[in-house]
């Protein structure tokens, strides 16, 4: 199955939740606020829609194309799928919460209220889209604000939009670069920045970074062994340096 994407058009929006209602209902999720504009993410709440301005926006896991929390985890509780979606496995969990702190987006939430904590957040709908149906959120969307479908079509798509409407659309499309990509894409009306979001993320991948880091532990490991194994051994030249003149003077002594 090709590599699926969101593509949200914020000027499409209108602030409704239906987007919102129809993940809780998908997931199972318990009712946490009479108004879908004045929720927050939780492990309870997958996804948000928050007025920013004259706008809103939606927010949700981003589906990196290189997740960072797929890159830290330990023992490979996240896995990205080949539709693009990024899956967490709890029982490989240890708990560690490295996903938490690396993910760019601050996405991942922690069940701190149970005694078998679990990470949760949006998992793209995974059944409902290889069973070839489109994810809840996407479908219960009446305003077409949000898309859903390959995500090559998807950025073709945004592109065709900015390009057609260059006086109705800011000319970038977020996700499309941000951090290596993403499977949630944004076109806006205004500049990201005005929306709060985060413009200042690398281009590059972070889980480049991990690996680049991990690269150079064997090197490390054989430069610091060969310069302990030097220090060790100018130790022990310098100890038996100092027991040898010990023992001339000693002589020295005993001769007199």
């Amino acid at each position: 199955m090709s590599k699926k994407a969101f593509l949200i058009d914020i000027s499409e929006c209108v602030g409704c939740g239906a987007c919102y209602e129809a993940c809780k209902e998908q997931n199972n999720l318990p009712k946490t606020s009479d108004d879908p504009l004045r929720d927050t993410l939780s492990d309870k709440t997958y996804t948000i829609v928050e007025q920013r301005g004259d706008y809103y926006v939606r927010v949700m896991c981003k589906h990196c194309e290189e997740p960072t929390c797929v890159s830290v985890c330990p023992v490979g509780a996240f896995t990205k799928t080949d539709i693009g979606a990024v899956l967490y496995d709890e029982s490989k969990c240890l708990g560690c919460r490295y996903c938490m702190q690396a993910c760019p987006f601050q996405i991942p939430r922690y069940e701190w209220g149970s005694l078998t904590p679990r990470v949760q957040k949006c998992i793209m709908c995974y059944d409902r889209v290889r069973e070839g149906n489109l994810p809840a959120c996407a479908e219960a969307c009446p305003t077409g604000a949000t898309m859903f479908g390959d995500r090559d079509e998807m950025i073709k798509l945004a592109k065709q939009k900015l390009a057609e409407n260059p006086d109705k659309y800011y000319q970038h499309i977020y996700g499309l670069e941000e951090v290596g990509g993403t499977s949630v894409l944004y076109i806006s009306p205004v500049p990201f920045e005005q929306l709060g979001f985060n413009t200042k993320l690398i281009k590059t991948a972070l889980p480049n970074f991990t690996h680049e880091a991990l690269s150079k532990i064997p090197t490390l490991v054989t430069v610091g062994g060969v310069l302990l194994t030097g220090f060790y051994w100018l130790t022990n030249r310098k100890n038996e340096i100092a027991r040898e003149k010990f023992e001339e003077r000693k002589n020295k002594r005993g001769e007199e």
